[in-house]
């Protein structure tokens, strides 16, 4: 399979599912260049000529589709920006796979920040699949810093999925998005930290157009000594919908702030915000207790069933 190592191979599987050469659409990216590349009669992938990163133009009206895109780091003390840029023609309905993972054994950081920006055009629909995976036994952080812009057209759909569940050091996740009228955006993160890792996630959502809908969901956990941050604002600016909600569970000497933020500029806008955080409650870890499993075993489970 291309001119991947072991360690890429499995970073490939963390991050995309990935255990072969994808059908369809898709560009590798191991330690700065591309691994393999392929475009279809529907989807063309260009690399940019003045800065890091792909165009990637979809034709009108595709369907049932898929672009995988991810990335594989495994030299330390790597640093690189990458600049992707998504243009969905109108009724197109694809599912883009994208992701990052990092396998740092050494001393120095290795960071990666890609910078995502998706035209979604008139009726169209995407489904985005994000995830972020660390690993390696290096001193040097792994370090990840994902920043998406979505422009959304009348009567367009994007769902969003962020995963960052294990091994990243310090992350700020940056998302902006900018709907017409009739469009829906629906964002579900699932994070995890632990040790001394950092994670910020900030969102800016503005329902421009009459009927547009946002739902923004977070659900994390915080272990050991990290810290996590949940910033998200919803800017309601017509008849409109939006929905922002963090759920949090608390562990160890975990630390979460949690700032969600909600504007109306139209009187016939509909926000509604919610924000949850606390321990496991003391009775669901007795109850798994009383079918046999370890406190441990119990505590899993449960952050495993909170984060699906």
């Amino acid at each position: 399979m291309l001119k991947l190592d072991e360690i890429q191979k499995r970073l490939l599987r963390e991050v995309a599912d990935l255990h072969g050469v994808p059908e369809g659409a898709y560009n590798i990216r191991s330690n700065s260049a591309s691994a393999g590349r392929q475009s279809t009669a529907n989807i063309e992938i260009v690399p940019k000529e003045e800065v890091s990163g792909l165009e990637i133009r979809i034709k009108p009206g595709t369907k049932n589709e898929s672009v995988h895109i991810p990335v594989v780091m495994t030299q330390s003390g790597l640093k690189e920006v990458v600049y992707n840029d998504f243009f969905i023609g109108e009724g197109a309905d694809v599912v883009i796979i994208a992701g990052c993972g990092i396998d740092n054994c050494g001393n120095q950081d290795s960071q990666h920040d890609g910078i995502h920006r998706f035209y979604v055009g008139k009726n169209a629909r995407i489904r985005y699949v994000e995830k972020h995976y660390g690993s390696g036994t290096g001193s040097g952080k792994r370090i990840l810093n994902p920043g998406t812009e979505v422009y959304m057209e009348e009567g367009s759909y994007a769902e969003m999925e962020m995963v960052q569940i294990k091994g990243v050091d310090d992350t700020e996740r940056t998302t902006t998005a900018e709907l017409a009228a009739g469009a829906k955006l629906v964002v579900r993160e699932r994070l995890m930290t632990h040790g001394d890792q950092r994670a910020i996630s900030n969102y800016v959502v503005n329902l421009n157009g009459e009927g547009s809908s946002a739902d923004v969901v977070s659900r994390s956990v915080a272990r050991d000594h990290s810290f996590q941050k949940f910033d998200a604002k919803i800017v309601g600016n017509a008849a409109c919908h939006g929905h922002t909600e963090c759920d949090s569970i608390i562990m160890d000497e975990g630390r979460i702030l949690a700032v969600p933020a909600l504007e109306a500029n139209n009187v016939d806008a509909e926000l509604v915000h919610e924000a949850a955080i606390g321990k496991i409650a003391g009775e669901q870890l007795i109850k798994l207790m009383s079918l046999g499993l370890t406190a441990a075993e119990a505590e899993e489970q449960i952050i495993n069933g909170f984060l699906q």
